[in-house]
């Protein structure tokens, strides 16, 4: 079995430089900031992610649910004020998080219907600093309602603005304290176990009646149009860098239809061609935008020839591979993630767990960072980094202290990130995560002194180490150019300006400088800026492993064609005789294996 149950309670061999694609609210006590620059955003080449500047970044944070849940607010907020929690956040040295969301939520959004965040679910109110008059004969006592979460709240001091509202609040407030962000659509439907639902598509809402929202089945197109209208109006915040798009598809191989698959199919379980859909469409809006993509449970594993997708399974000889939900990858290297915008702003993003969550059988010997990667890591997603195909985010980590198993694999997890240059999002800060625990242990809240966290500290002692910081001074480094990260952290800026040189950070497990983005691409012989090179069949700037599958598939399925004339000749061309065949797969894969090929280079 590969089950995880969360209980919410309350190689890359050349590569081009990738190209760097460059509202008010409603409530009575804050207005919108006005992000002048929205120069933030983020992009890939190989498996690294860069900034506008071509410097590397290290996306090193945390997850805080409660969006995806009834309450229609990161949970917590009824027991503490917003900017003493994100304050504290930042100090701490969480450079971004990621926030669980339904589709069910947004979709009351962009109908215009928002539902209104749930009394249970938040702790707001204002203090009116002199009398005022209630509309209706009476006074409002100055320190009538109290001073938190304030502006969560209406005009009249006691009332809760709508979830769409309250999101402008949360994205200005990361803002403020140098954090960045990142939207994760949890489940079809709010629901506080809503992650257990195998897909995105299929499950019907609840509604509410409150906000004249009826109940709808959330279809694959309702997905996708309501992550597209979110991408749409947050195109100019680069304080929400990125969508991750569904957590965690999973289901076993023998469910068919009901579970998620990847494949080269058009089916509607098919993640890879849903995500690679979807992706395109965000991208179409907001091309600046990182879309984290999830791997599924299962994938076929060959074992008996004529295995399908829907096969019984077998207690031998098993025609599935599992995996952690959200943590099977090996579709990916045979079906790749390639939307028609290229591969700049893909991440792939796996769930990991230790033993305190379920007793894999990679865990049943005395487990080592080596045999992790021979049993589980490696063929699962860690190829993917190591082969520098794609970045890494491992979207959720963590579980329990408990002195023995599972903090062994949260140390050994840990440190093969910063070796990796792997980025990250702990789960979770919350405290109400059944099987995990969370970095938060316990609040207090004064109207003289505001809100005081208790934190889970040798929990936090472990994390923070995987935490972007300089190597000396401990300063953390936030991917802001503007704003630095909370009281004792720097902005990227001011890291590459005034530390880099000096004392460099954690990102690189020597400690050597961060290395920058290439800034050059490779020429022919006349030294032209590339276009296309021969070999770069997928036209995303690298000559790679995927070239090589997609060639193969095209004369396969016997889809080659004569190439045009240079300079604009088909990348699949490689040995340049204007057509596509078998003899251009053997070259390009003669330079794969090392062997010195020249690739013919096009520029406009």
């Amino acid at each position: 079995m590969n089950l995880k149950k969360k209980i919410i309670t309350a190689a890359t061999l050349l590569t081009v430089a990738a190209s760097s694609v460059t509202s008010a609210l409603g409530g009575a006590f804050m207005t919108s900031a006005v992000d002048t620059n929205n120069d933030d955003w983020l992009h890939a080449s190989g498996s690294r992610l860069y900034d506008k500047d071509g410097n590397q970044v290290w996306l090193t944070g945390a997850n805080w649910f409660g969006l995806n849940c009834i309450e229609y607010s990161p949970h917590y907020l009824y027991a503490g004020d917003i900017d003493d929690m994100l304050s504290e956040v930042a100090d701490r040295g969480i450079n971004v998080i990621r926030f669980p969301i339904s589709t069910e939520l947004i979709l009351s959004w962009m109908e215009g219907k928002p539902y209104q965040i749930g009394a249970g679910g938040m702790q707001a109110s204002y203090n009116p600093p002199q009398d005022e008059d209630d509309g209706n004969g009476g006074i409002i006592k100055a320190g009538t309602y109290g001073n938190i979460n304030k502006d969560f709240v209406e005009a009249d001091g006691k009332t809760l603005i709508t979830s769409d509202r309250g999101f402008d609040v949360i994205l200005d407030k990361c803002k403020k304290y140098g954090i960045k962000a990142f939207i994760d659509i949890h489940s079809p439907h709010a629901d506080n176990s809503g992650h257990n639902y195998n897909l995105w598509y299929g499950k019907e809402t609840k509604g509410n009646a409150d906000a004249g929202m009826p109940s709808v089945m959330v279809t694959t197109d309702i997905w996708i149009d309501t992550l597209v209208w979110l991408a749409d109006k947050y195109k100019n915040n680069d304080t929400l860098i990125g969508y991750d798009l569904k957590n965690e598809p999973h289901g076993k191989g023998q469910e068919g239809k009901e579970a998620a698959k990847w494949d080269g199919s058009t089916d509607e379980n098919n993640w890879a061609y849903a995500a690679t859909k979807c992706a395109d469409a965000i991208l179409d809006v907001n091309p600046n935008a990182l879309i984290f993509i999830e791997g599924v449970e299962q994938s076929l594993s060959g074992a008996m020839p004529g295995d399908y997708w829907g096969i019984a399974d077998r207690e031998k000889n098993s025609p599935y591979i599992g995996a952690w939900w959200g943590g099977n990858f090996r579709g990916a290297r045979e079906y790749p993630i390639q939307p028609k915008h290229g591969t700049s702003q893909i991440v792939y993003s796996p769930h990991d767990y230790g033993p305190s969550v379920f007793a894999q059988k990679w865990f049943e010997k005395d487990f080592t960072e080596q045999t992790l990667l021979d049993d589980y890591w490696y063929d699962t997603w860690a190829y993917l980094n190591e082969e520098d195909i794609a970045p890494l985010l491992i979207g959720e980590w963590g579980g329990h202290m408990d002195g023995a198993e599972n903090q062994k694999w949260m140390e050994l997890l840990r440190d093969y990130m910063i070796k990796h240059h792997i980025n990250h999002t702990f789960w979770c800060l919350n405290t109400n995560s059944g099987d995990t625990g969370g970095l938060w242990a316990g609040f207090s809240y004064s109207i003289n002194s505001g809100t005081t966290i208790t934190w889970e500290e040798k929990k936090y002692a472990l994390f923070e180490k995987s935490l972007w910081q300089t190597n000396k001074t401990g300063k953390y480094i936030g991917l802001d150019h503007e704003i630095p990260l909370g009281t004792n952290g720097i902005t990227v800026t001011d890291y590459y300006k005034n530390y880099d040189a000096s004392e460099g950070s954690n990102l690189d497990s020597d400690g050597s400088s961060n290395p920058k983005q290439p800034e050059t691409n490779p020429t022919d012989a006349t030294g032209p800026v590339v276009d296309f090179i021969s070999g770069d069949v997928t036209k995303d700037k690298k000559v790679n492993v995927f070239d090589s599958l997609k060639l193969k598939r095209m004369i396969i399925s016997s889809l080659a064609a004569p190439a045009a004339t240079a300079p604009h000749a088909q990348p699949g061309d490689v040995d340049g005789d204007g057509m596509i065949s078998v003899k251009d797969l053997i070259i390009l894969n003669k330079f794969l294996i090392g062997k010195d090929v020249h690739f013919k280079v096009y520029s406009d």
